[in-house]
This record gives structure tokens, sequence and C-alpha cells, in this order.
């Protein structure tokens, strides 16, 4: 399994619409995204800047997987007005690709976000 991380970032006054359509992801894409051989997909905000991770089996094969796949390109076309280029995009890129540089594998106890709020 590899892990990927990205960034992303999105137009100004765009968060809540990114949000709500991250909230609201069709059956259907998660599906095929598992299909496709992702174990597991985050995404953090902070303000205009997405941080993405994920992992998966191929990323490369994932790549070209989502390139032919209708329903990915449905959904592409429906968020490519909420996203302004990455201000370190390197030329090629259409992602700003992270490079792991620490990797601590913990015991699998995720408590989630509702425990880490509980305590509060």
């Amino acid at each position: 399994m590899e892990r990927i991380a990205f960034q992303l970032r999105i137009k100004a006054g765009k968060a809540e619409e990114y949000d709500e359509a991250h909230r609201h992801v069709r059956p259907e894409f998660l599906r095929e995204l598992e299909s496709f051989g992702i174990s597991e997909y985050s995404i953090f905000r902070r303000n205009q800047q997405l941080f993405l991770y994920m992992r998966v089996a191929d990323y490369d094969e994932l790549m070209k997987r989502l390139e032919t796949s209708e329903v990915n390109l449905r959904w592409q076309k429906m968020m490519a007005p909420l996203f302004e280029p990455v201000p370190d995009l390197q030329p090629g890129e259409t992602q700003a690709m992270m490079t792991e540089v620490f990797f601590m594998k913990g015991k699998d106890r995720t408590p989630g976000r509702q425990a880490r709020e509980k305590g509060r």
C-alpha cells in the first residue's frame, strides 16, 4: 500500500460550497474509488488550503483509471470551478505532491475526531 499526500487550493469564498459537496459524495463514486484500490482517503481544509491523504494499492494505476472513469469525470467537472492553482505548483503538475519525510506506524486504535472533541 502506498501513502500519498498532496495539496490543492480552493478559490476564496468557495469553502462552504466545497464542504457541502463533500457531505454529499455519491455512493457510486465512493464504491468506484474503493474498487480502484483506495483503502483510506482524507481531506483536511484550512481556509482555502486543502491537504489530501490516501492509502492506495497503486497510485499510478489509480490515476489511469480515474482518467477514464465517467463517474470521476462528472465529479471533476462539478468541482473544477472551485479550485485555483496551488502557489508552488511545479510545471506539469496538476496536484502539489508532497514528499513523506516521517512516518510512525502506531497501534490501530483510531479514536477519531469525536473522541478528541469529547475531551475538550
